[in-house]
């Protein structure tokens, strides 16, 4: 985890693969790496196999087949933006304050691993049913997260909307094209466009500019 500016973020060097072995590890960064090049489709396994330094054979013996490398590779992904957003939320209190910090490292998780968010959000449609249907729950678990925030903020009086589900739409759709086009070293960074993209959220939900980028 790193700090800053007052915000907690996650890392591109944060772990994403749990307890997979040394030799899993290297299949699943050589696999994203060939899906976020050329496609789910355009990439083989053969392809998987030489970035990872490893026969066809040992992919095999890590991974059965080249969906279950998407599926493991989405797993990750969708998880570990769920937990950003649900670790954002830890530390502040006020309506305001968890959108914000919300937003902001939702935004900057998927500048951060914007190969991995590109690859989790466009080849979903390569996944095998029962694994789509995995991934979407996730997918339906960050979407209340949102919308819940929202919610609550207008209960309370902080937010004035009459569409809480199109501003939580919104949210979801800014972070996730974030991937697509975002690239290190621009003009643009993980920190800028959280910090951009809540203070355009908070704007929808018609709170003071001044409280959306304090902190």
């Amino acid at each position: 985890m790193i700090r800053k500016n007052g915000r907690v973020t996650t890392s591109a060097t944060d772990d994403l693969w749990g307890e997979a072995g040394p030799g899993s590890r290297r299949i699943l960064e050589a696999a994203l790496t060939a899906f976020a090049a050329r496609g789910y489709h355009g990439a083989s396994t053969r392809d998987i196999a030489a970035a990872a330094g490893m026969s066809p054979s040992a992919v095999y013996a890590h991974h059965r087949t080249k969906e279950d490398l998407l599926y493991a590779i989405s797993l990750a992904g969708h998880r570990s933006a769920l937990a950003a957003v649900e670790r954002a939320l830890g530390e502040e209190v006020t309506a305001v304050g968890r959108l914000r910090a919300l937003v902001h490292d939702y935004t900057a998780w998927h500048a951060r691993h914007h190969q991995l968010a590109r690859v989790v959000q466009y080849e979903l449609g390569a996944l095998a049913p029962d694994h789509r249907d995995e991934i979407l729950r996730l997918r339906r678990r960050t979407e209340e997260v949102v919308l819940d925030e929202i919610a609550a903020g207008i209960a309370s009086g902080a937010f004035r909307t009459e569409d809480p589900g199109g501003v939580a739409l919104a949210v979801l759709s800014l972070g996730v094209d974030v991937s697509r086009w975002y690239a290190p070293g621009g003009h643009h960074t993980p920190v800028s466009l959280g910090r951009r993209y809540a203070t355009l959220v908070l704007a929808m939900l018609g709170t003071d500019h001044r409280s959306a980028t304090a902190g």
